[in-house]
């Protein structure tokens, strides 16, 4: 469906400016976005996303890793086609890369924001994620069906790249409950060279998501030979801790996909030594993902499991008002 896009400037000649992500794409007349859903048409921008969904499904909140946000609960979870991102390493490639035509436009089932708000209610989903491809991209189509989950009573998750710029994440904020944001490295040369983006607005969006209250847990995958030097993640456990050492950060393995077939999966030996870093930078809560192991979340001060997930959905929770059952002490997330 063709729908006006929000956020972007009308420029000279019938060009536009697209202000919904960092990379601000500057579109002439027929031409369309990095992103390649957002087309301008006559001097006016439009997104060819809105009411069409590439992927629904009903989740536990765990898988989008969400660890300290309503544990055991049951996400709706969906899509609309394509990404502002070309990561070589893409495990949803096959929706996330999809380039679309005016006509026929992309593919995907019509489904209207009323529609997958009543579906969530009918499911007794607690929360609804815009997830799998990069929901930045398909910003409207989220924002009005954000707007309206609110207004029912369900929380709104966006699992997110997080290269929107900060007049989105302000304009759709007052609907976002929490957050899941990669970090994909350090090095600014690993985003433009696998990403064909950068890595300072993802970090300031982690820092704004965090001023706005909104709850933020970050995940980085782990490519051997790219990003899992010591160095590299001291900077980002680093960084994490300085912005809150509250944040979860789950360190997730990689395994061959897309574009990245002929390499090997991380070392789970490289994982746990993440897993330190992490710890000795500060961080609270740090989790080990794609790979078999203890994800159960433990009281910082008494150690004892608050949360247990023995098969990495949320079995017994020993919290009762965002407290240690067992000693008191506060245990920082969004608990029922």
């Amino acid at each position: 469906m063709k729908k006006e896009a929000m956020l972007y400037q009308k420029k000279e000649n019938g060009a536009v400016h697209c202000k919904l992500c960092a990379h601000f794409c500057k579109i002439e007349d027929t031409e369309k976005g990095i992103c390649g859903v957002r087309y301008n048409l006559g001097g006016t921008l439009y997104t060819m996303t809105y009411g069409k969904t590439i992927a629904r499904h009903i989740d536990p909140i765990e898988k989008k890793p969400l660890y300290h946000f309503l544990p055991g609960s049951r996400s709706y979870s969906m899509a609309a086609a394509g990404c502002n991102f070309r990561c070589d390493f893409c495990q949803n490639w096959e929706i996330s890369q999809i380039k679309g035509n005016l006509e026929p436009g992309l593919p995907g089932h019509p489904f209207t924001p009323e529609e997958i708000v009543d579906e969530a209610m009918v499911n007794r989903c607690e929360s609804i994620s815009y997830t799998y491809t990069e929901p930045t991209i398909f910003f409207e189509y989220a924002y009005d069906t954000a707007k309206l989950a609110k207004k029912a009573g369900i929380k709104n998750v966006f699992v997110t790249n997080g290269y929107m710029t900060r007049d989105a994440l302000d304009t759709i904020a007052p609907y976002i409950d929490a957050a899941n944001v990669d970090l994909k490295a350090w090095q600014d040369d690993y985003y433009k060279g696998h990403c064909q983006a950068r890595v300072k607005p993802v970090l300031q969006t982690i820092r704004h998501m965090k001023e706005l209250n909104i709850w933020v847990e970050v995940t980085t995958l782990v490519l051997p030979q790219e990003n899992d030097s010591r160095e590299d993640l001291e900077a980002i456990a680093g960084f994490i801790s300085e912005v809150g050492n509250d944040i979860p950060w789950h360190i997730s393995r990689f395994h061959p996909d897309y574009r990245f077939t002929n390499r090997p999966p991380t070392p789970v030996e490289t994982l746990r030594m993440a897993r330190e870093i992490g710890k000795n930078a500060g961080l609270r809560y740090v989790y080990l993902g794609n790979v078999a192991g203890d994800s159960n979340t433990y009281c910082p001060q008494c150690a004892k499991p608050v949360v247990q997930r023995p098969v990495g959905i949320a079995g017994e929770i020993n919290i009762h008002n965002g407290k240690c059952t067992s000693c008191g002490g506060e245990i920082e997330g969004v608990w029922a």
